[in-house]
């Protein structure tokens, strides 16, 4: 815990910034998703499920072959109008640039099928007991994109500036890319909240240690990824440990893959760190990314950054644009540092 209080007092500028600029973004509208920013051309069509573009969100929470987890699909911390369909879920992703309606076509479709086929896509990770006594963390858990059994694992955690949970742009289409790769990826829908939301990462991160064998999954030399909120959250996980949110003290990562986010604290004990950010972001300034990585690296530290040229904050996987193929570079760089932790 103490430790804990030491990351809050280091990291309260970064955060209040961050916070403060959320704000202004929400009170002037910037955040809304403009139509010409959808990225939909030579994308993938959807899937082998019966989800259209003109699917409305609601007949997709409401699907009983997701049992009661379908509300976590979306985030449940937005307001989703009844007649909101698939087409157009960049409206309730404020801040996220370039969302792209035929992946997230694809994403449902595909947690979908698995469900339909048997396979168990979601995972509480908190018990019965804990979930009675703090309601809030009924809405949390894992979403597993399967890859290889026994392949290694990455953890994957979406933004949303601590209000919300953009899984569908920031977690869900790079958790499925990694398990097309053969990687077991997991994506964690967590509690609002930069203290919440930690104690949520540590308790995936414990969760899935104790069920490797059952998952089938390998967690040495796991992954921690995120995308603006969420990438602070595997920062800090990373650097912090799980012990400082509360879980016994479990191994560090074997890397953590962030997007667009700047941070000012760096404590010495970073993982090897990949970053990339686009030149045009309101919210991380490439430039404080910049310093990020330089500051770990002088520590000796593994790093990498890619910096993109005109991009906004939150372009996900970058499909169409110049940040394409991005998640190619970072998983080479956790494949090079994979067997380098003690």
């Amino acid at each position: 815990m103490e430790m804990l209080l030491n990351m809050k007092e280091k990291g309260i500028l970064s955060v209040i910034c961050f916070f403060i600029f959320i704000c202004v973004l929400v009170l002037s509208g910037c955040g809304r998703q403009e139509e010409e920013n959808l990225q939909t051309e030579g994308q993938p069509s959807g899937g082998g499920g019966d989800y259209t573009l003109e699917t409305k969100v609601t007949d997709v929470i409401n699907d009983p072959v997701f049992e009661d987890y379908g509300r976590l699909i979306f985030p449940v911390d937005r307001t989703i109008d009844d007649n909101l369909t698939l087409q157009d879920v960049g409206e309730i992703l404020v801040w996220y640039h370039n969302v792209n309606p035929n992946r997230t076509v694809e994403i449902v479709n595909y947690l979908k099928d698995q469900a339909a086929s048997g396979e168990q896509i979601f995972y509480d990770i908190y018990t019965e007991e804990e979930k009675a006594e703090d309601p809030e963390k009924e809405n949390t858990g894992l979403f597993f994109f399967r890859g290889e059994p026994g392949a290694k694992t990455a953890v994957l955690n979406a933004g949303g500036g601590f209000v919300y949970v953009a899984a569908m742009h920031d977690s869900f289409p790079q958790a499925m890319e990694l398990s097309e790769k053969g990687y077991n990826a997991f994506a964690l829908i967590y509690r609002p909240g930069a203290d919440t939301a930690c104690e949520d990462l540590a308790r995936a991160i414990a969760f899935l240690h104790e069920n490797a064998e059952e998952l089938q999954i390998d967690m040495t030399d796991y992954s921690l990824w995120g995308g603006s909120a969420g990438a602070r959250m595997a920062a800090w996980l990373g650097s912090y440990g799980t012990a400082a949110f509360g879980e016994d003290d479990y191994p560090a990562p074997a890397s953590v893959i962030m997007q667009y986010t700047g941070l000012s604290e760096v404590t010495g004990n970073e993982p090897p760190t990949y970053a990339c950010v686009g030149t045009n972001d309101g919210i991380a300034s490439y430039r404080s990314v910049e310093n990020y990585i330089r500051w770990i690296k002088n520590n000796g530290t593994d790093t990498e950054i890619e910096v993109f040229d005109g991009l906004q904050h939150g372009f996900g996987l970058g499909e169409g644009m110049v940040a394409e193929g991005w998640i190619n570079n970072a998983v080479d760089f956790w494949e090079r540092n994979m067997g380098q932790t003690e």
